[in-house]
């Protein structure tokens, strides 16, 4: 009888101390069937919404692109501008754009091998599982369609298989500054989390061949370059393709005899 005093003593005990923590509402009813399951709170430009999750959700399908459209098809500056242009055709958003992260959060989370995963769902497969091995092969032959390289001669050691299946020039064209010198495989050169190389060294200030990978401005195939930009560098005869005569490697504006002018 005493063992038995004993244990139901100890639920009691161990009753006590679990509500003790816990603090269960005096009438549950009260709070919104929506604040018991939400994961954390939306963005400040979604806030309004936090007691509508429908209108984002869909039950047993999640967060679908018709009913972001539904609210963001008037937003044309953002298919107007060339680097966000490919929303137009995109037909998943929850994966660069994750919300309940808080209210000051950065929902644009850019993610270039959530775009290669969106470009495999999209390809034309109707009635077929899906394949990544047809499916791959299906969006090279795209590539190869639109006369896009499908393998560069090297690639960043920091860019993934996936990533260097895009078509970079596709969203930067704009941010190209060697004017197409370089051809349009970015990541031989560059990675997808920043344009910076720091690990790139200029080649001598000796070398010669500035020409191969600079582009002279406009003006110099002008009166401007024999008139003002070969006088100020002490060099009335200097060609156009002979940068080395006038530049210096440590920037453009730092010129031989001169010292810093800009001019243009």
């Amino acid at each position: 009888m005493m063992k038995w005093i004993i244990i139901v003593l100890g639920l009691v005990a161990a009753g006590f101390g679990v509500s003790h923590f816990i603090h269960m509402p005096e009438d549950s009813a009260q709070i919104p069937w929506e604040k018991m399951v939400e994961p954390g709170s939306l963005s400040k430009a979604h806030a309004f919404l936090a007691d509508d999750c429908l209108s984002c959700h869909t039950p047993m399908k999640g967060v679908e692109r018709d009913k972001c459209v539904a609210c963001h098809a008037n937003d044309t500056h953002i298919v107007a501008r060339q680097p966000t242009a490919f929303h137009t055709d995109i037909k998943e958003c929850a994966s660069c754009h994750v919300e309940h992260k808080g209210e000051s959060a950065n929902i644009s989370l850019m993610s270039h091998i959530a775009l290669v995963d969106i470009g495999f769902n999209m390809l034309p497969t109707p009635n077929v599982p899906f394949d990544e091995g047809a499916a791959t092969m299906a969006f090279l032959e795209n590539i190869l369609a639109n006369k896009q390289t499908p393998d560069p001669l090297f690639v960043h050691p920091e860019v993934s298989d996936k990533e260097a299946l895009l078509n970079c020039t596709q969203c930067h064209s704009n941010d190209d500054r060697h004017l197409g010198l370089f051809g349009e495989d970015c990541v031989q050169c560059h990675s997808t989390d920043k344009w910076s190389l720091p690990k790139f060294i200029h080649p001598s200030s000796q070398s010669r061949d500035c020409n191969q990978c600079h582009e002279a401005p406009p003006s110099h195939y002008m009166q401007h370059f024999k008139m003002i930009s070969a006088k100020v560098a002490g060099e009335p005869k200097a060609k156009v393709e002979e940068c080395y005569a006038c530049h210096q490697s440590t920037s453009w504006n730092d010129i031989k005899r001169a010292g810093w002018y800009k001019h243009h």
